[in-house]
């Protein structure tokens, strides 16, 4: 594999995505890990992120930006010339890491779906949504740890989809404004909800019903954690713990809400997400 590599005086020069400016469920860039292993996931997470943005709030056409950044991000593996910054700002990673390509092409058409697809008819569907939405970035999370196995991938992947669940949960009202719907329709019709009365005030009740069932799916993917941190040691379990607490905490935010995330976003305490990395670490032998 050949990945280009920018010179240092042009990547000193970019902005270091920071994780604490985002407000996603789990702490991707924990500070208690040791700074050469942060950049790392930083950068990877800096790709995601901007990724998402071409595809939710890029100016323009949005399919071509996605396809042009598609283009650069196959450009980076093939070592040609790189015009990006935030790939650019990865390189190094890629090269240290020997990260693959597919888990960033994947993202990439994951935002390419959402230009196209705006609602999904069953839970099965949406997974298999997550399964190129949210999946990748842990797979790349256990290549930055050296850690990847099909058995570690499975698990990771189960976690990970739990994330983008109990993410699309907290923004209802965010995605439906913007024309999606990640609330499985054949779970909206049971409760005689549609596209078009999701957010009516009338149908309140029902909503939260709903929200609360995707809210127990997600909480059945996260039973992964615990044999995944298993077969984890050292910083790869701190991190992932971290992960896992995260949605967990998100998880009880949300039931402590009851299923309510119009009033309000329901948001994970840090004294919850701590407490559940401390349970977690336990269950699984702790942090060694």
């Amino acid at each position: 594999m050949t990945v280009a590599q920018p010179s240092n005086d042009t990547t000193s020069r970019l902005p270091m995505y920071d994780a604490r400016d985002r407000s996603e469920n789990f702490p991707v860039a924990l500070r208690v890990l040791p700074a050469a292993i942060r950049d790392h996931l930083r950068r990877v997470y800096s790709v995601a992120r901007h990724i998402d943005e071409l595809g939710d709030s890029g100016t323009g056409d949005r399919t071509t930006a996605l396809r042009a950044y598609r283009s650069q991000v196959h450009a980076l593996w093939a070592g040609e010339r790189l015009s990006e910054p935030t790939l650019m700002r990865l390189a190094p990673t890629v090269t240290a890491c020997g990260l693959s390509e597919k888990p960033f092409q994947d993202l990439v058409a994951a935002n390419l779906q959402d230009q196209s697809v705006t609602e999904y008819a069953d839970f099965a569907a949406l997974l298999e949504y997550c399964a190129l939405s949210a999946d990748p970035v842990g797979r790349l999370v256990l290549e930055i740890f050296a850690r990847s196995s099909p058995e570690r991938i499975a698990l990771s992947d189960r976690i990970c989809s739990a994330l983008q669940v109990l993410e699309h949960c907290q923004d209802v009202v965010e995605d439906s404004r913007a024309g999606r719907v990640y609330l499985p329709q054949d779970d909206l019709g049971g409760a005689g909800l549609s596209t078009a009365t999701l957010l009516d005030p009338g149908h309140r009740e029902d909503l939260c019903a709903v929200v609360s069932l995707q809210v127990l799916r997600a909480r059945q993917l996260l039973d992964a954690g615990p044999p995944l941190l298993r077969r984890l040691d050292g910083w790869a379990k701190v991190s992932v713990a971290g992960f896992v607490a995260g949605g967990l905490a998100t998880a009880d935010a949300i039931d402590r809400a009851r299923g309510d995330v119009v009033t309000a976003v329901p948001r994970p305490r840090r004294v919850d997400v701590l407490r559940h990395i401390a349970a977690l670490l336990l269950r699984s032998g702790g942090a060694g």
